[in-house]
């Protein structure tokens, strides 16, 4: 089953200072994404980031994919492109606090759960 991760809504929603180094927070997060889907074999793990694509190190696990355009709802019209192109609906997952994408995803069939589900099966805190 696909679980599909707005990357940039999960990593933002904890103000962590993530916006200091841009790259260097997806690649944590990323990384901790891929850790999850090391120990997740009946899942398909894949996070979609916003923005210019930068190199993401050791990822193994987990898809990374770049909106393939920039501008507004980039990722998310990306990531609504995967529910449809998903041959696993509705078994789809999405994490997102994006309440508009959230639509657009339960309206696909996908079960949309929020930033903070994810962020606590990563195990970080928070605030």
């Amino acid at each position: 089953m696909p679980v599909i991760v707005d990357g940039m809504n999960v990593l933002a929603s904890r103000p962590d200072g993530w916006w200091r180094d841009r790259t260097a927070a997806m690649q944590r997060f990323a990384a901790r994404v891929d850790r999850l889907a090391a120990r997740d074999d009946d899942d398909e793990w894949i996070i979609v980031f916003d923005g210019r694509e930068r190199p993401l190190r050791g990822i193994k696990h987990a898809e990374v994919i770049w909106a393939a355009r920039r501008g507004p709802n980039a990722a998310d019209d990306r990531i609504v492109d995967l529910l449809r192109e998903s041959t696993d609906a509705p078994g789809n997952v999405v994490y997102t606090s994006d309440r508009e994408l959230g639509h657009r995803a339960a309206a696909l069939g996908a079960e949309v759960r929020r930033a903070g589900d994810l962020l606590r099966r990563l195990e970080l805190p928070q605030d």
